[in-house]
């Protein structure tokens, strides 16, 4: 009888894992050092009473994913494919290269943070600059085989072993701080912005868009695809599946703000994370210290290894259907075909430019492109599943729906106008 217990445990151990496996890849890949760091700074300036912001940005998230899960389950066609074969080549061409500046950006970003992090962890160099470009290098090249070699079981594996070591070493670091319980309750159930004209509303928008990824939102089709999800009934499953993904992705934003809201620190990107982790010794002791750069690193090198991973398959699949004239119905875009290959491949290698030149004038450029993606989406949701001519009665979007797209939509090209006008300086 105990034999069949523990038997019966570890299925639904395993069923759990199975169901939630897409959704932790979303989660990981979506979260990377930019996310570290503007919910931190925010936590500085603002306080717990920004809780709330993340908690918004999160749900406008699950509400982009779930109806990219319709259209595809709807349909058999992921939604970039669905987008390309009905806006024509103009949509196509103008998606590829918007697709290669944001690839390029990105990438060399990613390489950077993971560079930085591993340094602060076990440096090797005297000079942090130089401890950066070795280990960014080291690190793409070890993910673009991870990817490679190991297909898309041992991806997830180590996925989950990263994500599980970001998420426990960031919020357990939020509870040994010790919060103050009843304005953390505040925060989140009482929405208000700190500081309103003096930045403050400013800091809360930038903390609601950047919670939860941007292009690689729509990344979440082909893992669907992957384990194996092309039924009616399965769109319970994702949907449950993306709502403990973003609960998960929201909790991580929090704990960053309760850090940061205890924590007084300066900086930007992954440097700020690292000055964090100095200053938590004073907090938690120097374990906690450690324990805090093995998760900040976790969770740069999932997004990195979230991306190499997933990032191809958009490419071949557009590359296909502009140049092959096919579209994917109901199977896997191929990971051993030469398309995803070379573009693992030139993802992995080309960005690493990007560790020697410039990179604040490239971080600026990244800005601007991944703030123009989201409001996009919400558009062709809006457009793909408002038709039950395309997708059928059942998975049309509801009224409600339609309505919290059109939020997203009008709040994404404030975030996108904001977004690049303090770059420009406008």
């Amino acid at each position: 009888m105990r034999t069949t217990n523990l038997s019966n445990m570890a299925k639904g151990k395993k069923n759990l894992l199975s169901t939630i496996g897409p959704g932790i890849l979303v989660a990981a890949t979506g979260v990377g050092a930019g996310d570290l760091a503007t919910g931190a700074f925010t936590g500085t300036k603002l306080g717990l009473a920004i809780l709330w912001a993340v908690v918004l940005g999160a749900f406008f998230k699950f509400v982009l994913n779930e109806g990219l899960t319709r259209w595809q389950l709807a349909t058999g066609d992921t939604l970039l494919e669905g987008a390309m074969s009905r806006f024509g080549r103009p949509a196509q061409y103008g998606f590829l290269v918007y697709f290669l500046a944001w690839s390029f950006m990105v990438a060399a970003a990613l390489m950077s943070a993971c560079g930085v992090a591993a340094h602060a962890i076990f440096p090797l160099y005297h000079d942090p600059s130089t401890g950066k470009i070795t280990y960014g290098i080291v690190l793409s090249l070890i993910g673009a085989a991870l990817v490679r070699l190991g297909g898309y079981r041992l991806f997830e594996k180590v996925m989950n072993v990263c994500i599980g070591l970001m998420f426990v070493t960031v919020v357990v670091t939020a509870v040994l701080l010790k919060p103050s319980w009843g304005k953390l309750m505040a925060g989140l159930l009482w929405p208000t912005i700190p500081q309103f004209g003096a930045g403050g509303l400013a800091w809360t928008i930038a903390l609601m868009g950047g919670v939860g990824g941007t292009v690689t939102v729509l990344c979440y089709g082909y893992w669907i695809r992957e384990k194996g999800r092309f039924d009616d009934d399965d769109l319970r499953v994702c949907r449950i599946d993306l709502a403990i993904a973003y609960a998960m992705t929201a909790l991580f934003g929090l704990a960053m703000v309760v850090i940061g809201s205890t924590i007084q620190v300066e900086g930007s990107g992954a440097t700020l994370v690292i000055k964090l982790a100095d200053k938590l010794v004073q907090e938690v002791g120097l374990i906690g210290k450690w324990a805090f750069l093995l998760g900040a690193w976790g969770t740069v090198f999932s997004s990195l290894l979230g991306v190499w991973q997933s990032v191809p398959y958009l490419f071949a699949d557009l590359w296909g259907m502009m140049h092959e004239g096919q579209l994917s119905k109901k199977c896997s875009v191929d990971t051993h075909s030469k398309f995803y290959r070379w573009y693992l491949y030139a993802i992995a290698t080309i960005p690493m430019i990007g560790l020697w030149v410039g990179f604040a004038n490239m971080q600026k450029l990244y800005a601007i492109v991944g703030a123009l993606f989201i409001p996009v989406l919400a558009l062709t949701l809006l457009l793909l599943n408002g038709r039950a001519k395309w997708v059928g009665e059942r998975y049309r979007n509801h009224p409600l729906t339609s309505i919290i797209l059109i939020v997203i939509l009008l709040f994404f090209l404030v975030v996108g106008w904001l977004t690049i006008g303090n770059v420009l300086g406008l």
